[in-house]
């Protein structure tokens, strides 16, 4: 059978699941290091275009630091999630010593991450204080999901 919009297999009174509400400090989070996944990609080819390592090792060491960029995309809702996103950070910096260039994407991208998970985690305080305050009134940023 299908419901008035037309999906099959599911009932017109099905009750919907709610989804969880992402804080900002991870909906950021998650979006600085999905660009940041895009520039390790590239940057493992370059070191393996410019023989600065072996194939194995240069492709090898990208796929791993994207490995734990999708891991701590997925954490970024716990502690340790954070923690690996600054480990990434380490990371991408310390591969300017492989190709000096990396030494400012890195310094870039751990400005972003800084600035993602101070000014995120803000927005957040702020955001639990006005439902604390304010209980069952709608804030911006709080809407729930219909």
């Amino acid at each position: 059978m299908s419901d008035a919009s037309g999906t099959p297999g599911e009932p017109d009174d099905a009750p919907r699941r709610a989804r969880r509400t992402r804080s900002m400090r991870e909906s950021l989070g998650s979006i600085v290091l999905g660009f940041e996944l895009v520039i390790v990609f590239l940057g493992a080819l370059v070191l393996f275009g410019l023989k600065s390592l072996p194939a194995a090792v240069a492709l090898g060491g990208g796929a791993v630091l994207i490995v734990l960029m999708i891991i701590a995309i997925g954490l970024l809702r716990y502690p340790i999630g954070v923690i690996i996103g600054w480990a990434v950070q380490l990371i991408v910096i310390a591969a300017g010593l492989l190709v000096p260039a990396f030494y400012i994407v890195g310094a870039i991208f751990a400005a972003m991450w800084t600035y993602v998970m101070i000014v995120g985690g803000r927005i957040d305080h702020r955001d639990r204080l006005a439902r604390q305050t304010h209980p069952g009134q709608s804030h911006p940023g709080m809407e729930k999901p219909e």
